[in-house]
């Protein structure tokens, strides 16, 4: 067995009271408002499978309610027309609301999401505040570029805002999809609709709420909890929006691009899935190595986009990374998120957690060694106990195909030659990360992995000011930094004719 089990829901309890659940409803025009047809469905808490609440369903006419909202904000409204310090000040006044009301956030992430209470806490609603001041500081630097044309002709270009944006996040880090999203989409003076994922949608709507305290005027910001199939199609295809952003499966990916295309050829960004690699090589610190490895893996219960799920070793030191690596996944402990002495909380819902374990039944089938893990822990919720494999072959199930869990696929390598080439050797290209002491390695590897990313000798740091996206079946455009903010602009040029200049 591997990790620890702390998950009796008496013991929740005791951990941290949770308050009231504020706000169900839709988020349109800067009120709370009940669906068009009257539907809900229920918020899951994954530590047991239980209902939370019940929010409210959205579909195609709600989409096209909070689009018209959107379109009206963009096109009569003063926030595309205000100052970019202006801007700023609101969006700087939202992030110290944010941080006023983190231990709620926080709470909400965690049982809607099984996330770490302390790691909500501690870094995602803070990230999410440090991302709207990053972008309210950036709103009114926003420039063009004058143009020296030839034959007497002047010109310069502007950078506009894109209009109205759909933008459809995940589950894994509902916050901070959030916010990767619309903080550049508001600095660039954009209008938005949000479609939060269906099984967790609780904490978007209290950002929904202060933003109106923050004095987001009506129709800027618009939060629509559905389904993919309706709300989300409802996005893809609308003929008002001006660009979508989305963020989760390859899959969904497609169908998004297809739907935008077949409707008004909206641009659309992707930030899609990955088979991330991490390559350690023999000159590497081995209890570096090993926590790196574990932690690039099994952070946030392996549901994370860049998830280093394919670990490739160097023969020299594999047998000694592997015990070591035996030894941390046995102090792991799985239980309940609010438990401060829990490593790894639960899969986010049901459908996720038989994905993930179908998945480890196909690395038996097909000859994996199931080091450790492998089961579901406990008989209430979706915990599912840290998984190691060895002896993985390229060309199984589980070393090619994005799983979404704490399922690692561990496998040895002789030469650096050979490393790349078998890290290059998937359809995706998010991530990747390099363990080495070696500067001449470092140096070569990185610059040979297609991945939008690389980290050498780290895992998983993220920066507002760092930007990241995909190569290949990972998806285009790129979160983070000034490129996130160039997403949401467009560049218009513009062209006057000089009589009688003294030079050209």
């Amino acid at each position: 067995m591997a990790g620890e089990y702390n998950g009796s829901s008496e013991a929740s309890e005791s951990v941290f009271k949770f308050p009231p659940i504020k706000f169900t409803k839709l988020f349109i025009n800067g009120k709370f408002v009940d669906s068009v047809s009257g539907k809900t469905f229920e918020a899951i808490d994954p530590r047991t499978g239980e209902a939370i609440t019940r929010v409210s369903e959205g579909d195609k006419e709600d989409i096209d309610l909070a689009v018209k909202a959107a379109r009206q904000a963009f096109d009569h409204g003063p926030w595309p027309r205000m100052s970019g310090s202006e801007r700023g000040r609101i969006m700087m006044k939202f992030a110290d609301l944010i941080e006023e009301n983190v231990e709620e956030l926080a709470a909400l992430d965690a049982i809607n999401g099984g996330k770490l209470f302390s790691h909500c806490k501690a870094m995602d609603i803070p990230g999410a505040a440090r991302n709207l001041r990053y972008y309210a500081g950036v709103a009114d630097k926003i420039h063009g570029t004058v143009l020296k044309l030839s034959k007497g002709f002047q010109g310069y270009t502007l950078r506009e805002p894109i209009g109205v944006v759909g933008s459809i996040i995940p589950w894994n880090f509902p916050t901070v999809m959030f916010f990767m999203k619309a903080g550049p989409a508001l600095a660039a003076g954009c209008s938005m609709v949000v479609k939060p994922a269906e099984q967790t949608p609780l904490s978007a709507l209290y950002y929904a709420h202060l933003a109106k305290l923050a004095g987001l005027p009506d129709g800027v910001l618009n939060v629509v909890n559905g389904f993919g199939e309706t709300a989300g199609a409802a996005i893809s295809s609308h003929m008002d929006i001006d660009k979508v952003t989305f963020t989760g499966s390859t899959e969904v990916g497609r169908k998004i691009m297809t739907a935008a295309a077949a409707s008004n050829l909206k641009p659309v960004s992707l930030e899609l899935g990955g088979k991330s690699p991490l390559l350690i090589f023999e000159d590497a610190d081995i209890d570096q190595a090993v926590n790196i490895a574990f932690n690039a893996i099994f952070y946030n219960k392996g549901e994370i986009c860049v998830a280093s799920s394919r670990v490739y070793v160097q023969e020299g030191i594999y047998e000694f990374f592997v015990k070591k690596l035996v030894e941390k996944a046995n102090a792991w402990v799985i239980g309940d998120p609010f438990d401060s002495r829990v490593n790894q909380g639960p899969q986010t819902d049901k459908k996720q957690f038989e994905k993930i374990l179908s998945y480890i039944e196909h690395g038996k089938r097909e000859g994996a060694t199931l080091l450790t893990g492998g089961k579901r822990l406990g008989s209430k919720g979706f915990y599912i106990e840290p998984t190691i494999f060895t002896d993985v072959k390229e060309d199984m199930t589980i070393a090619k195909e994005e799983i979404f869990g704490p399922v690692m696929s561990l496998m040895k390598f002789k030469t650096m030659e050979e490393a790349i080439k078998r890290a290059n050797n998937t359809t995706y290209g998010l991530a990747a990360g390099v363990i080495t002491k070696n500067l001449n390695v470092a140096n070569t590897v990185s610059r040979s992995i297609r991945a939008g990313i690389i980290w050498l000798n780290c895992y998983t740091v993220f920066d507002v000011d760092c930007p990241y996206g995909g190569y290949k079946m990972s998806g285009f455009g790129r979160e983070f930094g000034l490129d996130a903010l160039n997403q949401y602009l467009q560049i218009k040029s513009i062209v006057t004719p000089i009589h009688d200049s003294p030079w050209h």
